[in-house]
């Protein structure tokens, strides 16, 4: 149970840290000093993890149970004294997009964050929220922001190098050799460009819902706050809007080039098999060992007859070049 507690602490009505709780505390800690609240932060929990936080925040069972399962869609829901939250953190592993999920539980003087899979650590953003006492005398809903901001801004490096990939293939997709990896990367590319736009256009949602004060959870002052996130989901869901339609230009050009290629191919194949179909023609005549065939009996019938067929076949390459089809 412990490696999955990451920190547990409470704070001010100050912005000030005060002490690290323990979880089966957590509870009484609260009562007992009615100023201050609690950031939890957890990874992985179990299910006995989960119970206790269950019982010490009175939090829903469904809220719960999606929190261990992990899986879910990105969404937002209210359960009487909470809110529940689920995000999909993306971070980038070598050529793949590696996506995870942070579930939070939000309450007037308390926050869970729950990571589960890859995802990067929320410690370094914590010690940046604790340099900022004023804004985080405001409550959980300023926590709650950074992580969202944190997520949201993990997600822009990867939109940019979704570019630079795509920059890349754009190059490939006009080389004289078609290469069979150039449209299977353009693929995985739109499949993990669509995967990454459902991960963020319920985040924007989120985030505005958030902005509109609905309920006493989220403080006045971090407002505004929810409203910058939405406008940077805002666009980075543009930014992947346009590349999904590059990406898909991308597919039909280089099908189109492909396809001009073949039709170059045959044209070429059409144009030789018309040379040679001409000697043919004319062989197939003289084989077919007719009595009367007055320049068999001529000398230079046989000479006459090759060069007349020589000059038919450099008129035609001479036709046939000038389409374009040699």
């Amino acid at each position: 149970m412990s490696n999955a507690l990451i920190n547990s602490v409470a704070y001010d009505n100050q912005g000030k840290r005060l002490d690290k709780v323990p979880l089966e505390s957590a509870c009484d800690y609260l009562e007992a000093h009615p100023e201050a609240f609690l950031w939890i932060g957890l990874h992985e929990p179990d299910a006995n993890m989960l119970g206790l936080i269950q019982k010490q925040f009175n939090l829903h069972e469904l809220a719960v149970e999606d929190a261990l399962s992990a899986h879910q869609r990105p969404k937002m829901e209210t359960y009487g004294n909470s809110r529940f939250m689920v995000t999909h953190t993306a971070e980038r592993h070598g050529s793949k997009i590696v996506f995870g999920e942070t579930h939070l539980f939000l309450g007037e003087r308390f926050l869970i964050s729950i990571r589960h899979g890859p995802s990067h650590t929320y410690a370094g953003m914590r010690q940046r929220v604790e340099a900022r006492p004023r804004q985080l005398a405001c409550g959980p809903s300023y926590p709650l922001y950074a992580i969202l901001d944190f997520i949201v801004d993990n997600y822009a490096p990867i939109v940019d190098d979704f570019k630079q990939g795509l920059i890349q293939l754009e190059k490939e997709i006009f080389l004289p050799n078609y290469k069979r990896g150039t449209i299977k990367r353009l693929y995985e590319l739109k499949r993990e460009l669509i995967t990454l736009r459902l991960a963020t256009a319920p985040l924007q949602d989120i985030a505005q819902s958030l902005s509109h004060g609905e309920d006493d959870f989220i403080h006045p002052g971090i407002m505004p706050y929810f409203r910058d996130i939405a406008d940077h989901c805002t666009r980075i869901n543009e930014a992947i809007d346009a590349l999904n339609e590059l990406l898909t230009a991308a597919i039909q050009v280089n099908l189109s080039l492909v396809t001009v290629k073949q039709n170059e191919v045959v044209k070429r194949l059409a144009g030789w098999a018309a040379l040679l179909a001409l000697p043919t023609l004319v062989t197939s005549i003289y084989g077919m060992n007719f009595e009367y065939m007055p320049e068999t009996q001529w000398q230079y019938g046989y000479p006459l007859m090759l060069t007349l067929t020589g000059l038919a076949c450099l008129r035609l390459h001479h036709v046939l070049k000038r389409a374009g089809w040699m």
